[in-house]
């Protein structure tokens, strides 16, 4: 049987990307894509079953690139999210928007980010700006995240749970006289 794929990471709000670049250099780890604006589409059905399951249904823009992902149930191991992630490319994301809307599926939610992706041997570190303020997440083996977490100078106790979505509707609950829209994008 295949093992399914698990994506594991932690998320961390950090006040200047800029150390964090730094300390990524000094480690020597690898740009694998410059900072580009990530859009991201939640889809669910009409009743919202996909949400109610604790899943994700997203199409996502990046760069050149589409993926159409889907995740299950997160669980936590401290700050450590874990959940089954399948994820793959697609070539033309409206298409791929029509024929979800076909099978009943709705855009619910968009959320906007700037994204950089450096890779520190098997750990994933993605820089992300957002609306809200900037993030550090970094995904791969268990064993290597606290560790990667150190070399960028992050203090371990800092990362978050929740997803940007909840993060986004919290900021919104916190700031109610900025009048934000329910999607996290940025202004025009």
């Amino acid at each position: 049987m295949a093992t399914r794929p698990l994506e594991t990471e932690l998320k961390i709000p950090v006040r200047d990307l800029e150390a964090i670049r730094a300390a990524l250099h000094e480690a020597q780890a690898i740009a694998v894509q410059s900072m580009a604006r990530e859009v991201n589409l939640l889809l669910d059905s009409e009743d919202r079953r996909v949400t109610a399951g604790g899943f994700v249904l997203r199409l996502r823009e990046h760069g050149d690139r589409k993926l159409l992902t889907f995740k299950g149930p997160a669980t936590f191991d401290g700050a450590i999210k874990q959940r089954p992630e399948y994820e793959t490319e697609i070539g033309d994301l409206p298409r791929m928007l029509t024929i979800l809307e076909h099978l009943g599926f709705k855009v619910f939610l968009r959320y906007e980010k700037d994204r950089e992706e450096w890779l520190l041997g098997r750990v994933s570190i993605l820089l992300d700006h957002t609306p809200m303020g900037d993030f550090v997440e970094v995904e791969g083996p268990t064993e290597d995240l606290e560790r990667t977490v150190r070399v960028l100078g992050i203090e371990v106790g800092e990362p978050v749970r929740g997803s940007y979505i909840s993060l986004w509707q919290e900021h919104r609950e916190a700031h109610p006289e900025l009048e934000l829209p329910a999607d996290m994008v940025f202004p025009e």
